[in-house]
């Protein structure tokens, strides 16, 4: 049976300090404001945390289940398709995924822009 988003929610959150948030207007999990998986926008494919390395390897042995397009060339980046990708395989990459993002600085929260009048946006403290 393929997997579904909400089979990757609740592995991405069985994770420890995982927070559900978005991006790129998609869901997605993170720790520390940093991006460990997301929800492409076609809906049928996870954006997952990776080396350049694994990637390769793992696009080259199975590349029905993972795949990159132009965008993600020079990303550490891997594009999973849910209806091929194993339930085991999946949480193994975000076990992964979730190692690499929590070696990185804690990011800052984003800050929102407002419009201001005649001088486009501004970044509002917050």
């Amino acid at each position: 049976m393929p997997m579904t988003f909400k089979d990757v929610r609740k592995a991405a959150l069985s994770l420890e300090h995982v927070e559900e948030g978005t991006s790129y207007g998609t869901a997605a999990f993170k720790i520390g404001g940093n991006l460990i998986a997301r929800l492409k926008e076609d809906g049928e494919s996870l954006v997952v945390g990776t080396t350049f390395e694994e990637r390769e390897e793992m696009m080259a042995t199975d590349p029905e289940t993972y795949y990159i397009t132009d965008h993600y060339l020079k990303y550490p980046w891997i594009l999973v398709r849910l209806s091929h990708v194993h339930p085991d395989a999946l949480r193994d990459l975000l076990k992964r995924a979730l190692r690499l993002a929590s070696q990185k600085p804690r990011r800052a929260p984003a800050r929102k822009r407002t419009r201001t009048s005649g001088r486009g946006f501004d970044r509002q403290r917050g």
